[in-house]
């Protein structure tokens, strides 16, 4: 039912003392072909203001989707939340799909972040129909940081955890480039359910999707492993994301959550050896338990067993063939590595973080790594990430896109996850730029699963290969030409050579100057209203601009700004001749006020239109 085997990243290792060595422990549940089991699902999605316009749409149309791949006996609950929380479609079994859509349909985006609101109340309604032979989950949305309701992060984290061991899990996805990853993130964790960041609006659908996949493909849950080591052997780190404990009897306790059918789940671990004799190396005894189904039922299945490495000469080892299992290993090595330098960088110690991942690279080049593409793209990003670290100018996007790749390849094996990032690098704005291809050879970026991807367009090269290639200078829509291209030594894929320009075409724009100038400079000046709020110019996208709500605050009208990073309760410097209660403005800027407590709206003001969404 339960089936594992593990192998060492040698595969005999060096006779001597202190030994260090990884070893990949696989687990897979195989079980006979068995109907799916249905889900309790609720649906969480933030209709914040700074959902607003597109965002907002695609976030709808996805789940949408969701409905479109339930099925009868499936349950499903549809929750919207910003400063107030709604149910817009209270648990039910999935039998009138066009009404659940229409109820989804009809969401408009309002005020500011209730986060925990929204989340617990679907939290709520999976309860109500909980069921232990469904996955019984949360799918909870957000672009943004909660700024209303419960914010600490530490009791959001523990509440979720608790959540799940009442039976409900909880799946975190961010929206865009405003969300708390460390609080997602560990939300997730903390469930043992999944995270997700969805970089592009309209990549929302697809990771939607995958999730459901996921759901579908639960054959097993609580997989918690055990490990009692062998005398001189002792555990240098986890490489799997799990939660690691100590149990009563001071043995490691390994929590690694679900399992999937048709995939394994792998636990990376790197251990110390401080003496290893030629023959059959004692390691550890694995004992190991989960939940899994079995005869279309949730049953608890438990083994142990004994891990051995095989030690020879010095001589031996150094001739034996090189694990099959290093690609995988070298994966969850760098996914651990770009956590750690991740933290160091945000401990201030850029200098250190930036070594980690350049000693990686030229490790990796040492052993011809590289030669896989896989791996080169991972050098790529390694690279990537280590020059920004050393600039101090990681940044936002390049955080959120480190920590998304760090835990999917931690936590998962699915290579639709691992290496998502469609964040152009700055450099693409700097690069030197030509009208003509001439005797280069021209390639085009484009965004497949999540994942920035070259392809070649020139004639005579095998378009179906893939192009190692800067990522620094990566950007979706971009054309470049290249000196040329070579093949890897096992001829598998592409690498470029020589100068790399941008490609413009005479007459067209150029859609990255374009993307680099920033928006007509604001006076800064206080706005000034017309006489009502109908002589406003209306609009239905927010773009870089601040949407602000008009509240009603006793007898009085209020305006706040309901996009992230603004005091959700300060007074704010506002027409009145233009506040109508509900209303939504697109307003150029929001200053602090001299007072240091309230704002002011400055520039233009522009009545928020929702967006038609069509079908």
């Amino acid at each position: 039912m339960l089936k594992t085997s593990y192998d060492f990243d040698q595969a005999i290792l060096p006779a001597g003392s202190s030994l260090k060595t990884n070893i990949l422990l696989r687990f897979r549940a195989e079980i006979a072909e068995s109907p799916r089991r249905n889900l309790n699902l609720s649906l969480v999605i933030d209709r914040s203001g700074s959902m607003a316009g597109a965002p907002l749409h695609h976030a709808l149309k996805a789940a949408e989707s969701v409905v479109d791949q339930l099925e009868k006996d499936d349950i499903l609950s549809v929750v919207v939340y910003d400063d107030e929380v709604d149910t817009v479609v209270p648990p039910q079994a999935v039998t009138n799909k066009a009404a659940l859509k229409n109820s989804i349909h009809r969401v408009r985006a309002g005020g500011i972040t209730n986060l925990s609101g929204g989340w617990l109340k679907g939290c709520e309604h999976v309860k109500t129909q909980l069921d232990p032979q469904k996955i019984n989950r949360v799918l909870l949305l957000t672009d943004g940081h909660a700024n209303m309701g419960i914010q600490d992060p530490n009791v959001l984290t523990a509440t979720s955890g608790q959540k799940a061991e009442l039976g409900v899990t909880t799946t975190t996805l961010g929206f865009g480039q405003g969300f708390n990853e460390d609080l997602l993130i560990g939300m997730a964790r903390a469930a043992s359910g999944n995270f997700y960041f969805i970089q592009s609006i309209d990549d929302a659908t697809e990771v939607f999707s995958i999730e459901l996949d996921s759901l579908r493909a639960v054959v097993g849950q609580n997989l918690n492993v055990t490990l009692e080591l062998a005398d001189g052997v002792s555990l240098v780190d986890t490489l799997s994301l799990a939660k690691v404990s100590q149990n009563d009897a001071g043995k490691t306790a390994i929590a690694l959550g679900e399992l999937y059918e048709g995939e394994d789940k792998l636990l990376g671990l790197s251990l110390l050896i401080s003496s290893a004799q030629v023959g059959k190396l004692p390691v550890m005894k694995l004992h190991y338990s989960a939940d899994v189904v079995q005869n279309d039922l949730i049953q608890s299945v438990s083994d142990t067993v004994d891990v051995f490495a095989k030690v020879g000469t010095v001589e031996e080892a150094a001739l034996a063939s090189t694990s099959h299992i290093i690609l995988e290993l070298s994966r969850l090595t760098i996914a651990k590595a770009k956590e750690t330098a991740l933290n160091l960088a945000e401990d201030g110690r850029h200098e250190e973080a930036e070594q980690i991942l350049r000693v990686l690279v030229k490790d990796f080049r040492d052993r011809g790594l590289n030669e896989n593409f896989e791996i080169a793209e991972e050098i790529d990003q390694l690279e990537y990430f280590a020059g920004r670290i050393a600039q101090k100018a990681l940044g936002n996007a390049g955080r959120k896109e480190l920590r998304d790749q760090s835990y999917q390849t931690m936590t998962r094996n699915r290579s639709d996850l691992v290496g998502r990032g469609v964040t152009a690098g700055d450099e693409v704005y700097a690069m030197p730029i030509v009208n003509e291809v001439g005797s280069g050879v021209e390639l085009h970026c484009v965004r497949e699963g999540g994942k920035l991807r070259i392809k070649v367009m020139t004639k005579g090269y095998d378009s179906t290969k893939n192009i190692q290639f800067p990522r620094a200078i990566r950007a979706e829509g971009a054309r470049y030409v290249v000196e040329k291209l070579e093949l890897s030594s096992e001829r598998t894929f592409y690498r470029v050579h020589g100068n790399i320009t941008r490609l413009t075409q005479p007459g067209e724009p150029d859609i990255f100057v374009a993307h680099s100038q920033s928006r007509s400079t604001n006076t800064g000046k206080a706005s000034k209203g017309p006489a009502s709020a109908a002589d406003l110019a209306a609009t239905d996208t927010v773009g870089e601009s601040i949407l602000v709500q008009c509240v009603k605050d006793g007898s009085k009208l209020r305006a706040r700004a309901v996009s992230d990073g603004y005091e959700p309760d300060w007074n704010m410097r506002f027409p009145r001749s233009v506040r109508e209660e509900g209303m939504l403005y697109v307003v150029d800027e929001v200053k602090t006020a001299p007072d240091g407590k309230s704002y002011i709206a400055c520039g233009e003001i522009k009545r928020f239109v929702q967006p038609t969404i069509t079908n």
